[in-house]
C-alpha cells in the first residue's frame, strides 16, 4: 500500500474511534443512558464515570458495564449528552 493510502486510511480511521470519557468531559459534557428495555433514561456525571472507569474509556462501551435503576435491565446505551437547540416549535 503506497504511504499516501496509508495516511488517508489512517486519518479517516482516526475519525471513526468512539469518544472517550477524557474528551467528553473536556467539553463540559455528561453521558446520556438509556435503557432499551424498557427506555427509561438519565444523564451520568463525566466526573464520576471517569473516577470508576478512568478517562481513556469509551462512551459506547459505558453501557456494558450499567443496568438501569427502572427496570434493572442490562441493555443500557450511552452517548455523550450534547447540548440540542431544544425543542422544535415550528414545523413548516
Amino acid at each position: 500500500m503506497s504511504g499516501m493510502k496509508h495516511r488517508a486510511l489512517a486519518e479517516a480511521e482516526r475519525y471513526r474511534q468512539a469518544a472517550t470519557l477524557g474528551e467528553v468531559a473536556d467539553r463540559g459534557v455528561d453521558i446520556f443512558c438509556w435503557c432499551n428495555r424498557c427506555g427509561h433514561n438519565a444523564v451520568v456525571a463525566s466526573a464520576s464515570l471517569i473516577a470508576t472507569l478512568g478517562e481513556g474509556y469509551p462512551v459506547p462501551d459505558i453501557g456494558v458495564r450499567m443496568h438501569c435503576t427502572r427496570c434493572n435491565g442490562k441493555d443500557v446505551a450511552t452517548r455523550p449528552d450534547w447540548p440540542s437547540l431544544g425543542q422544535v416549535a415550528r414545523h413548516g
